[in-house]
């Protein structure tokens, strides 16, 4: 107990950490990866080419590569960025093209004769999206989107690889001064189950309130 409590607020600052970029990198893809997703869809073809062929390229990289990459192979060509500014970077870049591929699926899920109605009825292009695609969107949007979120907060430990004292990293440096394994590896596993729990609780309850 008494080891515990001696590595506790050494824990909350690698956790604090994770919340960190894991907030940042979501709130940035969010920023970037919904109008990127909407032009997808909507937009025109030398547009949705190149947003196309960046999703695909990217979703199919390990997350492993790109960190490497941003962090040992910019500076390469003159870019040298901090251990956190290449961990956010690295997983935005991953974190965008999920959310892009989220927002592509919401929008085309919905049956072609919602948007026939709804010129039918004389509603112009603006109008369609924000009275009847955008509603029916946002209920295909969310489960996958939440799913996304824990993700990011499970891959961020990823950040621990350039040095970045998250929670996994502190994890790691206090097993090795302690030598206590197994119960600090369980009190790591429960603070990240801290965090994903109430966004799986808060999945479940909008969910319910928007489908």
């Amino acid at each position: 107990m008494t080891i515990f409590l001696q590595t506790l607020p050494f824990l909350l600052d690698g956790l604090l950490t994770t919340l960190l970029v894991a907030g940042s990198v979501v709130l940035i893809a969010i920023i970037l990866g919904i109008p990127a997703g909407c032009a997808l869809v909507f937009g025109p073809f030398w547009v949705r080419v190149p947003l196309r062929l960046y999703a695909d390229f990217v979703r199919g990289v390990p997350i492993l590569v790109l960190l490497y990459f941003v962090y040992y192979g910019l500076p390469a060509v003159q870019i040298n960025l901090s251990s956190m500014t290449a961990a956010v970077v690295a997983l935005t870049v991953f974190k965008t093209a999920q959310i892009i591929e989220i927002t592509r699926g919401a929008f085309q899920s919905i049956p072609p004769g919602q948007t026939d109605a709804a010129k039918s009825i004389g509603l112009g292009l603006m109008d369609r999206f924000v009275q009847v695609l955008a509603p029916q969107a946002i209920r295909r949007f969310l489960p996958p989107f939440v799913n996304s979120v824990v993700d990011t907060v499970k891959g961020s430990s990823l950040v621990s690889l350039l040095g970045i004292v998250d929670l996994m990293l502190s994890l790691q440096q206090v097993i090795g001064r302690t030598h206590v394994a197994l119960p600090l590896y369980v009190m790591g596993a429960l603070m990240y189950f801290s965090i994903n729990f109430p966004l799986s609780v808060l999945s479940r309850r909008l969910e319910k309130r928007f489908i």
